[in-house]
């Protein structure tokens, strides 16, 4: 049986590994990065910004960067094994944990000679791949790097987030952006661009907000805190589908009714993983119109049991009326709506990310709510600048 590619990696040119080179690189992994368990994607997990997290930006040091609508995926570099001279490989790394092959990617090493003879190998980085649409119709697929977890076989994550971020821009972007400018035939045959996420003090949302991302972005540092204006939070369920039933034709000696898997379902249910024994809880219902459904049976995919994002829908208008009215007036209803169906995941969100994006909407943390505490912010940080080098804030 084939093993489905995401669509992002297929347009790279990605192939899958395969279960026993897979096994021994998931195997790699997990032991650089002093894990136990190396089924699990190494990558860290976001959380949902909440009101709380107002007060944590005062209190750690954050960057921000821009939360772009793309595939997460890790990027590990290798070699193939073999005796010197080795070939450096490389690997992007989805959320199912699987790892997917990518000709001729070489990123040389920063201590390097004219000939670019030695590149990075055991280095983890962590990035999305995104796919950029150009007014003439034409695309254009980058790896944005917005960590750098290992390098050359050293864990980097006990550095504070801006000098990893300072490894990666000088030993990782800049010999790699030098090779292109030295080798432009090379352009050419790599599979994507590859760049850093540009990224910001937390005390400069305003620059962020206005000049770098006018709407989605991500927090970050030892752990992420993922902001998203509130209509736009959404998590990811598994969806189960209660099929519409129609009767059979008169002559079918079995009259029992059956499924009708053209017609808009019964209902769909929504559920939330808690990671005990696959353990499952019902949610809500989705809300799917006609015209959706129509559009998700001619994916021609198996829907049952699929991972769906989805976003809460307020279906009250800014006038105060609603979809739905109610004898007593204007109802406020919230109904969960499909935003994306997620081929690369196998699992819906877990029960607490589930319960932190829930938390993130009803906080309704606004843009301006962030940038009115962008000085506390500032100030908060400059006074640990000033503590960390023994000398009065400026």
């Amino acid at each position: 049986m084939a093993h489905p590619v995401p669509d992002l990696i297929a347009k790279v040119g990605g192939v899958w590994a395969g279960q026993d080179l897979q096994n021994e690189f998931q195997r790699e992994v997990a032991e650089m990065l002093k894990r136990n368990n190396p089924r699990v994607f190494p990558g860290a997990q976001p959380v949902s910004f909440a009101k709380k997290h107002l007060d944590e930006l005062k209190t750690q040091d954050y960057f921000v960067c821009e939360k772009t609508d793309g595939l997460r995926v890790l990027l590990y570099l290798t070699d193939d094994g073999q005796n010197p001279p080795v070939t450096p490989v490389a690997y992007l790394i989805d959320r199912r944990n699987d790892y997917y092959w990518v000709d001729r990617l070489r990123f040389p090493h920063h201590e390097n000679n004219p000939t670019y003879s030695r590149f990075h190998t055991r280095t983890l980085l962590d990035g999305e791949l995104v796919e950029d649409r150009h007014p003439d119709g034409r695309t254009t697929i980058k790896f944005l790097a917005f960590d750098c977890l290992v390098c050359d076989n050293k864990d980097m994550r006990e550095r504070p987030l801006d000098k990893r971020l300072a490894y990666l821009k000088a030993y990782i972007l800049k010999p790699y952006t030098a090779w292109l400018k030295d080798f432009p035939a090379q352009a050419s045959q790599q599979a994507f661009i590859f760049d850093d996420k540009k990224t910001e003090f937390a005390y400069s949302l305003q620059r962020m907000f206005e000049e770098i991302i006018p709407q989605v972005k991500k927090l970050h540092d030892q752990h992420i805190l993922k902001w998203k204006p509130p209509h736009d939070n959404t998590v990811d369920f598994l969806m189960h589908i209660e099929w519409a039933t129609i009767k059979p034709d008169l002559g079918d000696p079995d009259q029992s009714l059956q499924h009708d898997y053209d017609s808009l379902p019964a209902g769909i249910g929504l559920y939330i993983y808690h990671g005990r024994n696959m353990d499952y809880s019902y949610v809500a219902d989705l809300y799917l119109t006609s015209a959706e459904w129509d559009g998700l049976k001619l994916r021609g995919v198996p829907l049952q049991d699929a991972i769906v994002e989805c976003f809460l829908e307020d279906t009250t208008t800014s006038d105060g009326s609603s979809s739905k009215e109610q004898p007593d007036g204007p109802a406020h209803i919230k109904r969960w709506r499909l935003y994306r169906m997620r081929d690369d995941k196998d699992e819906a969100n877990h029960i607490s990310t589930f319960e932190s994006v829930i938390d993130s909407i009803q906080d309704h943390i606004t843009e301006q709510d962030l940038l009115n505490h962008a000085d506390a912010i500032r100030a908060a940080w400059k006074a640990r600048d000033a503590r960390k080098s023994s000398r009065p804030p400026q």
